[in-house]
């Protein structure tokens, strides 16, 4: 059984290490953080503090991009977008790697206190009951501080969180 997370896509993009999992992942990705990806791939923001890192980080941002181009997975894609919370069937990337692109209706529920893409992110993970993959510490505190029941890991313990012992999607529970 495949270990499902909420993340944003550019996440994935900046940590090659989430698609080299020891076991079986599945991420579930909001649509508008797909396009995202546009806007930091064009931009003259930085996305990484070191030149070397944003532009492999760029480049691999571009990868994504083509990837979610290509008629195959745009074809799948599009379905998502049919109807609020409607899921892309899977966009494998590896044997241990699926994608699943989500058309998350933000709403305001969280609105004053997150930003629309922090939004989406709670809201999935609330909905699809998997837990969230950020490497953002201000949004972990966040929903920390306001007591969102949710559950997050960092990035940084990405293998803890796939481990054997962690609970699957299935049994995830608040």
């Amino acid at each position: 059984m495949s270990r499902r997370f909420v993340i944003e896509a550019v996440m994935i993009a900046i940590y090659g290490q989430l698609l080299l999992p020891k076991r079986p992942v599945e991420y579930r990705i909001p649509y508008t953080t797909v396009m995202e990806l546009y806007d930091m791939k064009d931009s003259t923001d930085p996305v990484m503090p070191e030149s070397d890192d944003d532009a492999h980080v760029k480049n691999k941002i571009g990868e994504m991009i083509s990837y979610f181009e290509d008629p195959f997975n745009k074809k799948k894609l599009e379905r998502a977008l049919m109807a609020p919370w409607r899921e892309s069937p899977p966009l494998p990337i590896n044997e241990n790697v699926t994608l699943v692109i989500v058309n998350a209706a933000e709403s305001m529920q969280y609105g004053e206190l997150f930003d629309p893409i922090e939004t989406e992110v709670i809201l999935m993970s609330l909905r699809l009951q998997c837990p969230i993959l950020t490497d953002q510490i201000e949004f972990q505190d966040k929903v920390v501080q306001n007591a969102i029941p949710a559950q997050m890991f960092d990035i940084d313990d990405f293998e803890y969180a796939v481990e054997d012992g962690m609970l699957s999607s299935d049994e995830y529970t608040d």
